[in-house]
């Protein structure tokens, strides 16, 4: 428990906790060197300077009680302070001297020491007096009140706080050049990580290692992984491509043959299975281009669901939009037809294994952006089975062959309508999840495409970009079966 409660107040960032480490054995140092030396030293030079003077105001205090008189005992009193560079008055009888107090000087942490050292040694001490640099001691005689006025430091050494200020200035100075040292070796950390960051958003910003060796190391083993992503992206992406595009042809010829067919009764059913397999490549060719190059925009995120859910209509889809949607603009950074096509996939996946599907757009949180989500009236998918429905080519209901929707209509999925929306989102440095619906009159699956806040791209970086590996959180909310 007082582990957690320490990490709340302990910094996140590698900067933070280096300067840390940097910082706490210097003011370790600073603090000890302060009672070592301030405390130790200057408080035993103290006594030890306050007890030699002891024994010369215990000679001047002998040598004026054995005067005959007082004129001989002043006469000897004024001879022993030009002797001891003091000045020694004799007051009248009637003088009384003032009560011993420490009042010592805002900067001067020995005074108290020669107080307590000074009443504990010399005898006959009557009163004590610090000012101006200066220390009076009253003294009772035989012929009356007896002063000793002296510089303080005969008695004290001065100024110890300087000591203090050298060595903070010191501490400063060196805890200044530790900083500029820490920070040039921090900032190839940090453009590592933004190198990292960027990549895993879908750019490939220039980077050379530098640092230390350990650095350099990461550095290039970051360019090596980052080169054979690059090409395992570029090989599949031309491996799909180039299927797709070469059974386009006979494809054409089929349909054209099955076009001369048309007294047949198995002509339809040919036509409608050549129908599906163009849809299959289209599907692969969405996957294919998902990984293509679009830069970064600010769009219109609710204009772009509104647009979505007009064109759907106007395919005679049963889409709304909430009516709790804004009204006005929102716009985002994102890659507008990327997010377009994730888009798409949703609501055709919605309206696969539902009747009617509605859109909503939820505003920023303090650790995520704004989010859209796609809620059916369809069965949904079992929690145990949303981290697979997000892997590509991934069919759950397996006995539907390719896919059929409620109206048992088939749909010719593939099991990549939920793979190239986890990718797009993954792009973007988003999320998708899968939860269960709560509205009333749907309450099937919810599809939430959850954008980045601005201010947590630190997150965004360490997300995976490859897309053979399912992206987004899955809900633990328990849901009757599997679909999808």
């Amino acid at each position: 428990m007082p582990d957690r409660l320490l990490k709340r107040f302990l910094p996140r960032g590698f900067y933070g906790r280096a300067a840390l480490i940097l910082l706490v054995p210097l003011v370790c140092i600073l603090l000890i060197a302060s009672y070592a030396v301030v405390q130790r030293h200057y408080e035993g030079v103290t006594r030890q300077m306050t007890g030699i003077f002891a024994r010369t105001v215990a000679h001047v205090l002998e040598t004026v009680n054995q005067a005959p008189d007082t004129e001989t005992a002043a006469a000897q009193a004024a001879a022993l302070g030009q002797a001891f560079n003091l000045r020694i008055t004799l007051h009248a009888p009637g003088d009384t001297p003032p009560r011993t107090e420490a009042q010592p000087g805002l900067l001067s942490l020995s005074d108290r020491v020669l107080v307590e050292q000074a009443e504990r040694t010399i005898a006959g001490l009557q009163g004590l007096e610090l000012a101006n640099g200066e220390v009076t001691l009253w003294l009772e005689s035989r012929h009356g009140p007896l002063s000793l006025t002296l510089r303080s430091n005969m008695v004290a050494p001065r100024n110890p706080h300087q000591l203090l200020v050298v060595v903070l200035l010191a501490g400063v100075l060196f805890g200044a050049i530790g900083f500029v040292f820490l920070k040039n070796q921090v900032r190839p950390i940090l453009r590592l990580a933004a190198a990292a960051e960027a990549f895993g958003l879908g750019q490939s910003l220039p980077y050379r290692p530098s640092g230390a060796r350990e650095l350099r190391a990461a550095g290039h083993a970051f360019l090596e992984m980052r080169e054979r992503i690059e090409q395992h992206i570029e090989q599949r992406t031309l491996l799909l491509s180039g299927v797709s595009h070469d059974l386009r042809t006979p494809l054409t010829r089929l349909r054209l043959a099955l076009s001369m067919l048309e007294g047949e009764p198995e002509a339809a059913a040919m036509l409608q299975d050549v129908a599906q397999m163009e849809a299959l490549i289209d599907r692969l060719l969405d996957f294919a281009r998902a990984e293509a190059e679009e830069p970064m925009q600010t769009a219109d995120l609710a204009a772009l669901l509104r647009h979505s859910v007009e064109r759907a209509a106007r395919g005679g889809q049963a889409v709304t939009l909430s009516p709790d949607a804004p009204p006005g603009p929102l716009p985002v950074p994102l890659r507008p037809h990327l997010f377009g096509r994730a888009l798409d996939n949703l609501i055709d996946n919605a309206l696969r294994y539902g009747r009617r599907a509605e859109l909503r757009l939820l505003p920023a949180t303090p650790t995520d952006g704004p989010a859209v989500e796609v809620e059916d009236d369809g069965p949904g998918i079992a929690v145990d089975d949303r981290a697979a429905a997000m892997r590509p080519f991934v069919r759950l209901d397996k006995a539907r062959g390719a896919g059929r929707g409620a109206s048992g209509q088939d749909m010719g999925g593939v099991g990549l309508g939920l793979a190239i929306a986890a990718d797009a989102m993954r792009s973007h440095g988003g999320r998708l999840e899968l939860t269960d619906g709560a509205t009333p009159g749907l309450s099937g699956l919810c599809a939430r495409l959850v954008l980045p806040a601005s201010s947590s791209r630190t997150d965004q970086a360490a997300r995976s970009k490859t897309s053979l590996e399912p992206a987004g959180t899955v809900s633990t909310t328990p849901t009757p079966t599997a679909t999808g």
